[in-house]
């Protein structure tokens, strides 16, 4: 037996210590304390947004990845990253439309996601599983999806992280792509804590389908009625995982009680930004997709992804795709898509059904309007990031348009940014129409957008015009 004169001090302060360890992780976070998964290192490396880094893609047959990337299938690379490298890294193109038009135009410049633990067991990047390459596709101003990011951040919707990055293979330039932090284990840890809930990408099988799971429609009790939502589970799921989530999806369809079932501060928020940015390649749009949900005891929250065609630049499925600026600037915050959509969306029509949310989602425009563009913050985040990528579009080998149409495009955005908040300002003070009924009976009422051409923020025309630069820059990596 071991004896110690002061072994009931040791006792005791190891108990205290105990104590306080305990305290620490279950009320650190009320106290102040950070948890630890919140700064994880790639956070402040890869992701310091306030530089453009570099990365480099060292593989042995670039074209014949090129040439083949549309099946969408891993090869494994070296990456040097801010000159660090990494072994055995899954490499492969990314997208849906933009990956398919890519390849219909014979163009070369595809979005890219790389995987650490694709090849290598535990492989990472100071804590990160997996992050994707942005190649801008559809957006001549490089800055459609950093400023979303950045709207949805302001307004503490938890949002992946990106940067600017300048891209090379095997040494040779490839271009400035905008890296983004992947939704899945790394991004939960971080803005969840390590006992993170469950995380899904919805998406359709089939355009011409219903796709009520992706919806967010309650179906019925029965899992194989959502495929939409479980073959798109971004971890490990049980029957009792499904059971919550459809639970919640029943709560939400019958509009009562709906705080237990949906985080709605978080999803108000989602959403404010979310109209605001006119985006209907979306759960607001046609598609209905290009979301993440997040369900943690029994609570939905949805998250926000995909932004290259936000700003009324989407048109896919539309009969009557609409054109017209002064349409689309003064588009109406209170029913932000037609009924057809918005009565088969009940993450958010079920909402704005009950009178407390709705004022919340008025107070969070005034929020949004008021300290992210009125105050400047807006113009002032444009400037310094156009400043800092401005050079690298200048030398970027692959780009999809001229600088020149880069600079008319930032233009645009920012134009289209002030005046979309200034008629959300009239809608929320009763001077301009907000439902898309009061737009009909009132046409001209509204901000003045007519000069806006939203074709200028990125369009066909520069898809075919950027098919000679791209072949030559992938011809200089195959020689080199």
């Amino acid at each position: 037996m071991v004896e110690h004169k002061h072994i009931d001090r040791i006792c005791i302060l190891a108990a205290a210590l105990a104590a306080l360890l305990a305290i620490l992780l279950l009320f650190g976070e009320q106290l102040g304390i950070p948890k630890a998964s919140a700064n994880p290192g790639y956070a402040t490396r890869l992701f310091d947004s306030s530089r453009v880094h570099t990365l480099d893609i060292q593989t042995e047959d670039w074209p014949s990845f090129i040439e083949t990337a549309e099946k969408e299938e891993y090869i494994s690379c070296t990456v040097k990253i801010d000159g660090e490298t990494f072994h055995q890294v899954g490499l492969r193109a990314k997208g849906n439309n933009s990956l398919r038009l890519t390849e219909e135009y014979g163009l070369s410049r595809y979005s890219l996601k790389l995987e650490f633990d694709q090849f290598l067991k535990g492989g990472n990047y100071y804590g990160l599983d997996k992050f994707s390459l942005d190649a801008s596709f559809q957006d001549n101003s490089y800055l459609k999806t950093y400023i979303a990011y950045d709207m949805m951040s302001f307004m503490e919707v938890p949002t992946p992280l990106c940067s600017y990055v300048w891209v090379t293979v095997n040494g040779e330039d490839w271009g400035l792509f905008l890296a983004i932090e992947e939704p899945e284990e790394s991004f939960a840890r971080r803005n969840f804590g390590n006992a993170y809930g469950k995380l899904y990408k919805p998406d359709y099988r089939s355009l011409q389908a219903e796709n009520a799971d992706v919806a967010l429609k309650y179906i019925d009790e029965n899992p194989e009625s959502y495929p939409g939502i479980f073959e798109n589970a971004k971890f490990k799921i049980s029957k009792a995982d499904q059971q919550r989530l459809i639970q919640a999806l029943k709560i939400l369809s019958t509009g009562e009680n709906l705080e237990s079932a949906i985080d709605a501060d978080e999803v108000l928020r989602y959403f404010t930004v979310q109209v605001f940015v006119m985006n209907w390649d979306s759960y607001l749009g046609y598609t209905g997709h290009n979301y993440f949900l997040y369900e943690e005891d029994g609570i939905l929250s949805i998250l926000p992804w995909d932004y290259n065609l936000a700003f009324g630049t989407y048109a896919l499925g539309m009969t009557n795709p609409i054109r017209d600026p002064n349409i689309l600037i003064n588009y109406p915050i209170d029913t932000p898509a037609e009924g057809s959509v918005m009565l088969n969306r009940p993450l958010y029509h079920t909402l704005m059904k009950n009178d407390a949310y709705f004022a919340l989602y008025h107070e969070y425009f005034d929020t949004l309007i008021s300290d992210y563009f009125e105050n400047g913050r807006f113009e002032a985040t444009l400037l310094q990031t156009e400043k800092m990528i401005a050079p690298y579009i200048q030398n970027d080998p692959t780009a999809f348009c001229s600088y020149e149409d880069h600079r008319l495009a930032v233009d645009t955005l920012k134009k289209v940014c002030l005046l979309r908040a200034e008629s959300i300002r009239g809608q929320l003070e009763g001077k301009f129409p907000s439902t898309i009924r009061g737009l009909q009976e009132n046409p001209n009422v509204g901000v003045d957008a007519s000069p806006i051409h939203l074709q200028d923020l990125g369009d066909f025309e520069d898809l075919e015009n950027a098919k000679q630069k791209q072949d030559k820059t992938l011809q200089t990596i195959a020689e080199g």
